[in-house]
């Protein structure tokens, strides 16, 4: 039996020896490469996210700032609770109340103002201003006279109007004299007396709740228009 130890062996056996082979790769080394790239990937992805999600904190750590401030030095979110204001503004209605109008000016009769209750001032009420500083009201029957002029009324229900007699009273420096306009249904200056500016938070602005029945308020109610009639 011949030992097959050369090329010249093998061929006198009839055998072709297969080529040379190169150094083959450990095993397992493409396994590894396909591991490393979904690990890239993923980490990628990952910083992503973490940089989506930092971008997310920022803004919404940056609108609760601003929020705050608005509310602390702007504009104040209010609920109305009761019908005192009916049918004006009802239960439950929701408001804007600019905090910064009176900062830069003083209540107008006709106003809607949201204010410190003069006998507690923990609690807070929705009036509308009647009169003014040094103006002189009176009641009689339930009508409003500000320094002997009758005030338009017309946008109160019948139904709502009080019998009312009052004063005549003077409102004192930096005073103001202020209402509901369900007048047979409010507790006001015709109980409690005069409000001091400091007392006034601000104007109610805006109601956006109920959204059928969003609205401005102006305050002109209490000022005829061109034609005698109360503005809207």
């Amino acid at each position: 039996m011949v030992e097959p130890e050369s090329e010249e062996a093998w061929a006198a056996l009839g055998i072709t020896m297969p080529p040379p082979q190169g150094p083959t790769a450990p095993l397992g080394a493409g396994t590894n490469d396909v591991a490393r790239i979904r690990m890239d990937k993923r980490s990628a992805v990952m910083s992503r996210i973490g940089e989506e999600v930092m971008a997310w904190v920022k803004t919404l750590a940056s609108a609760a700032v601003y929020a705050t401030l608005i509310v602390t030095f702007g504009f104040q979110v209010a609920r109305v609770e009761g019908q005192s204001m009916a049918p004006t503004l009802e239960d439950q209605d929701r408001l804007i109340v600019n905090k910064l109008a009176y900062q830069l000016d003083d209540p107008k009769p006709g106003d809607i103002v949201m204010l410190y209750y003069p006998k507690d001032p923990q609690k807070s009420f929705v009036k509308r201003v009647i009169a003014e500083p040094l103006d002189t009201v009176r009641m009689v029957d339930g009508r409003v006279y500000v320094n002997e002029v009758l005030l338009p009324d017309d946008f109160i229900p019948e139904e709502y109007q009080s019998t009312d007699n009052l004063g005549p009273d003077l409102v004192p420096e930096g005073y103001y004299f202020v209402m509901g306009d369900h007048r047979n249904n409010s507790s006001d200056s015709r109980h409690w007396g005069m409000v001091p500016k400091k007392y006034i938070l601000g104007r109610v602005q805006l109601r956006w709740w109920p959204f059928s029945h969003a609205r401005f308020f102006s305050g002109d109610v209490l000022h005829p228009s061109d034609d005698g009639a109360p503005r809207q």
